[in-house]
């Protein structure tokens, strides 16, 4: 996908063009009038700027997830060792994801003053300290608190999204968002393939030797993801950039950019009410998905009896969708807005929405094992398209705070995430009705698209189309003709 205002590809020098610059040519088409972002994505591309920040994005949120779940599949042992209830595993899964939240708010405005790079390393690094330190859990309160700031690693979400959004075209930001966060969220599957089937099982066969070979396994085995954490902290931080023109710092240094207030960006971002709309429906998408992360392996363990490695084995397919699904919603948004403009963005999110939450409820009804693995699937295909066609809609909410907005949208998923884990810790519900919650709160956050309105946008019921819209509208009709 192309713009019809791009340069062409290597040999055109952009040197031409206002301001500093830290590259004098591109190896991919870029728009010059979105200031050099890219117009194509070449996944086999590794090149600096826009690949190399593309592929960094994407790799270090998969770390991220690593750190941030590396702990779920060792539940069922962790409650063991250490005797703790339903209610107190519950307790820990939701700080998991609470200490996410406050991250996100801090980190979108941050994005704007300093830019992606830097807070993606030092994040990675912090977050890897308490993954590090599991083994020293002896407690309900040790196990809530060290969990609580391992969820300092679900923050990279904003910056993740953030460096897409400054490397490509809004014409095709939608599917770049949208894959580098479904191959991020694909950590999550991993962690569960990787953890409880891979190196749970090694670990046990290091030390058994000793008096508890499964303990001293849970307890160390989670060092692996901190290393790796700190090491892809450091490549990023060394080998990539901000944006498609340089980094925060070398622009500023030159001229090329102000100094934003994160204040300000803050507040534009938290005043927009198309921004707490979308934190609404983020909350349910990627809010069931990290509720899914923490649930099914406990919720296949305990229903139909299996062993914490075919829980953990079964409970990854969740994630596993995340290869393509993400991907596609962000996709489709961006096929539906080149024919319909925003309304084709919001279209696909209601009724990507509406497919999600009636397959929760469907779920919600399985009754075998087969049967509630071949719902899931589609379930988390649904549930991660719609997050790709959210992230879609996000770049037009405020261009000028991108890093709030992203940020506050984002924290929605870890707010919907505490929702429903309370559903869930909740003893008087079962499981069941916590799922059969889920699925009609989705349905009911879908019918919010109505009232999502973009300046210079139509939208599903109002607004109207500015002179520059409609020319984009022109032009991609063209494109596609063509």
């Amino acid at each position: 996908m192309t713009s019809s205002r791009s340069v062409t590809r290597t040999e055109v020098d952009t040197g031409s063009a206002t301001g500093w610059k830290k590259y004098d040519k591109y190896p991919i088409e870029v728009d010059r009038l979105q200031d050099d972002k890219a117009t194509e994505i070449l996944l086999c591309n590794f090149e600096r700027p826009h690949m190399r920040a593309f592929h960094c994005s994407w790799f270090a949120f998969f770390v991220a997830f690593f750190v941030w779940f590396s702990i779920t599949p060792l539940i069922p042992e962790i409650q063991k060792s250490l005797g703790l209830s339903n209610e107190e595993i519950w307790t820990s899964n939701i700080a998991n994801v609470t200490g996410t939240i406050f991250m996100r708010v801090l980190l979108g405005p941050l994005c704007d003053k300093v830019g992606p790079r830097i807070l993606f390393a030092v994040v990675l690094g912090v977050s890897a300290i308490p993954a590090a330190c599991i083994g020293f859990v002896h407690t309900t309160t040790g196990l809530t608190i060290i969990r609580s700031f391992i969820g300092l690693a679900g923050g990279t979400f904003v910056m993740c999204q953030y460096w897409t959004s400054s490397m490509f075209t809004k014409e095709i930001v939608a599917t770049a968002n949208g894959l580098v966060a479904g191959w991020g969220n694909l950590g999550a599957g991993v962690t569960q393939l990787l953890v409880g089937t891979l190196l749970f099982p090694l670990f046990k066969e290091i030390f058994k030797g000793t008096d508890n070979p499964t303990e001293n396994a849970w307890r160390t085995v989670c060092i692996f993801p901190a290393v790796l954490a700190v090491i892809t902290g450091v490549f990023i931080y060394k080998l990539s950039d901000d944006t498609p023109k340089g980094n925060f710092n070398e622009l500023k240094k030159n001229g090329s950019m102000g100094d934003p207030s994160a204040i300000q960006s803050f507040r534009k971002g938290f005043y927009n009410i198309n921004t707490w709309i979308l934190l609404i429906q983020y909350g349910c998408c990627f809010g069931v998905e990290l509720t899914m992360n923490s649930a099914a392996a406990a919720y296949f363990h305990d229903t139909y009896r299996l062993t914490t490695d075919e829980s953990a084995a079964i409970a990854s397919i969740f994630g596993w969708m995340n290869l393509f699904a993400r991907g596609l919603g962000g996709w489709i948004s961006d096929i539906l807005n080149m024919k319909w403009g925003m309304r084709g963005r919001l279209y696909a999110q209601l009724v990507l929405l509406i497919l999600e939450g009636g397959l929760v409820l469907i779920f919600a009804n399985s009754n075998s094992l087969i049967e509630s693995i071949n719902i899931m699937v589609f379930f988390s295909m649904f549930v991660q398209a719609a997050e790709g066609s959210t992230y879609g809609i996000v770049p037009y909410v405020d261009p000028d705070a991108l890093g709030a907005v992203t940020g506050i949208v984002g924290a929605g998923g870890n707010l919907g995430a505490v929702a429903f884990g309370m559903a869930f810790r909740d003893q008087e519900i079962d499981e069941r009705k916590a799922f059969f919650i889920m699925g009609c709160s989705i349905l009911a956050s879908a019918v919010t698209t109505i009232f999502i309105t973009i300046d210079g946008h139509r939208c599903i019921l109002f607004g109207k189309d500015s002179v520059e819209t409609q020319t984009q509208k022109r032009n991609n009709l063209t494109n596609i003709r063509q």
